[in-house]
């Protein structure tokens, strides 16, 4: 027993070195972005449309590619999508075109949709269900501090040149690629996932996928979701134009806050999320965290000095953290045999969010600066009034 249990250890451990890896590269962009926009001469659109871009194909394949896992296994999917966006990293790094930068970031929700939702699954296979909500929150802490450290640490490494961040990215990918291609094993028998092709009768169009999926016994969940990642991407995407507009922030304090933010976000969810979660249960903490979250948008509006608003950050970046694995445990227990399935539609639903959030926040942030902080609290108040009725 010990053994095993070393042994998902450090499955676990590998998973999360990847996905973290994975989530730095998409999240240094954002303090090198105004300074690429002004170089192109694009505007403010133009950054809300780059960051959104990411989840377009995200958004396209992640149900295919989590449904696809069942079928053929989890590895191979996670090291093509580590493949992938390391050419992505690359074609962002060299691009001397506005188009190379959105191919980048298309390419990058490829990357996404094939690791991501088998890495949900294979924790799945791996985890008892008492067990679950712990690899949950570790792999969703890899994920989060990736995320969130991605953008300070861009802003560190921009200091010897814009493109240097993009580089080191690249070069982190392709070793990524070592970890899971020598150290991984599948998770499925080849049983399982003969079943599994045997189950499919018939394919499913992107779109009867969603809309089968808003009448599953998940819907409310996948919404959740959706609402979860939009107000995440919605705050960041504007966060630097924000402080830098109102206050004269430099790169360094934006780097701070986001990292000092990913820390608490990433501690939280390492040490405390899974019996926060034994404690209370996964609903109730669902509700906790969209309650505080539209509550704390609000107050970072009237936040008017560096230490302030890095106390705002850090406790929206608290609360995401909690209900981030609360969400993907609660779907994992009610998948049962569907978990590729589950998975890929979650990860697909994040990156409607991801899409919705950067798009809507940077129009509104050309329209006025406080608007894109009051629209993303009523839409967290108005999701937490829903899940009183969560059953």
């Amino acid at each position: 027993m010990d053994k095993e249990v070393f042994c998902i250890k450090k499955i676990l451990a590998i998973m999360m070195i990847n996905i973290f890896i994975v989530m730095i590269g998409v999240g240094l962009i954002t303090p090198i972005l105004p300074k690429l926009i002004i170089e192109f001469g694009a505007s403010g659109q133009s950054i809300g449309l780059l960051v959104a871009a990411y989840g377009m194909t995200q958004f396209l394949l992640s149900p295919m590619t989590g449904q696809l896992s069942d079928r053929y296994g989890r590895k191979a999917f996670i090291i093509v999508g580590v493949i992938v966006f390391a050419v992505a990293k690359l074609i962002f790094a060299i691009g001397d075109e506005l188009w190379m930068l959105y191919t980048s970031r298309l390419l990058e929700g490829v990357a996404a949709a094939l690791i991501v939702p088998p890495m949900m699954a294979y924790v799945a296979d791996i985890t008892t269900t008492e067990e679950r909500a712990k690899g949950n929150s570790l792999l969703a802490a890899a994920m989060s501090f990736g995320f969130v450290i991605g953008p300070g640490l861009g802003g560190f490494l921009a200091g010897y040149g814009t493109r240097v961040p993009l580089y080191t990215a690249t070069g982190a990918a392709i070793v990524a690629v070592i970890f899971p291609m020598i150290c991984l094993p599948e998770s499925l028998s080849k049983e399982q996932m003969k079943a599994a092709r045997a189950r499919v009768i018939q394919r499913e169009s992107i779109f009867k996928q969603y809309v089968r999926s808003l009448k599953s016994k998940y819907a409310m969940l996948f919404v959740l979701v959706l609402v979860m990642t939009f107000g995440l991407a919605n705050f960041e995407s504007v966060l630097g134009l924000y402080v830098t507009n109102r206050f004269q922030f430099s790169p360094e304090h934006i780097s701070i806050i986001l990292t000092v933010g990913a820390v608490i976000g990433v501690s939280m969810q390492a040490l405390l999320v899974a019996k926060v979660i034994h404690i209370f249960g996964e609903k109730r903490v669902i509700k906790g965290s969209l309650l505080f979250t539209s509550f704390a948008y609000i107050l970072f509006l009237f936040a008017k000095d560096f230490w302030s608003i890095l106390l705002v950050t850090s406790g929206i970046f608290f609360a995401t953290a909690m209900l981030r694995p609360a969400l993907n445990t609660q779907l994992s227990k009610m998948a049962g045999s569907e978990q590729g399935y589950v998975a890929g539609m979650n990860n697909a639903y994040m990156s409607i969010g991801n899409i919705l959030g950067p798009t809507l926040a940077g129009f509104l942030f050309d329209a006025n600066i406080f608007a894109p902080f009051i629209a993303g609290c009523c839409i967290l108040w108005i999701t937490f009034l829903i899940t009183l009725k969560l059953k």
